[in-house]
């Protein structure tokens, strides 16, 4: 009877802290924790590039050259207290330049040792109809880079998250910003007393 007892009240504890999944679709908007998440990767991303295009730099580079400028993402420095994959927000950044069909965009740094390497092999085990030469790279003519702020207000278990992202557009030859972007983002968040 006691072994019945003890079943009986330790089986809800099993259930209640079992764990269930839920497939969700991607552009569902859905904050959990209040930190930075896929959502404000993709929402920063796509407001901070649709801004950059429009501000005057586009104009003068296309009516000066009269093709479309050449882009690069270097660092994005992740300051905030939390742990932030800021490669997420990179490739977002850099999905919304190529899409936006206004400028080209070269291989990171990493990808061009890459490359680089490759056309090293086929220089000496490609045949010479299929080796790529070197010296025909692209350049770039600017280089986004950046920083991920956060200010943290905590009061017992209320939070207000304040995230602040940084972008500049750097004209690679002169090192003249020539766009400075800013996205602003702020999270209140509240969570629940019961915590198992």
């Amino acid at each position: 009877m006691k072994k019945l007892l003890v079943v009986l009240l330790v089986a809800p504890l099993f259930f209640a802290c079992s764990t269930s999944v839920e497939r969700v679709e991607t552009n569902l908007i859905k904050d959990v924790s209040g930190g930075w998440n896929d959502t404000d990767a993709q929402m920063v991303a796509q407001e901070m590039i649709t801004d950059c295009l429009a501000s005057g730099w586009y104009n003068k580079f296309t009516t000066r050259y009269g093709k479309e400028p050449t882009v690069i993402v270097g660092t994005v420095n992740n300051k905030t207290m939390e742990h932030i994959n800021t490669s997420v927000f990179i490739e977002e950044v850099q999905r919304a330049l190529i899409n936006s069909g206004k400028v080209n965009f070269v291989a990171s740094s990493e990808e061009r040792g890459d490359l680089r390497t490759e056309r090293l092999e086929q220089d000496e085990f490609a045949s010479e109809a299929t080796r790529k030469a070197f010296g025909k790279e692209v350049g770039a003519d600017y280089m986004l880079s950046g920083v991920l702020n956060s200010v943290v207000d905590k009061s017992g278990s209320k939070a207000l998250v304040f995230y602040q992202t940084n972008l500049k557009l750097i004209d690679i030859e002169t090192n003249q910003i020539v766009w400075n972007g800013q996205k602003q983002i702020k999270k209140y968040v509240k969570h629940s007393k019961v915590t198992w």
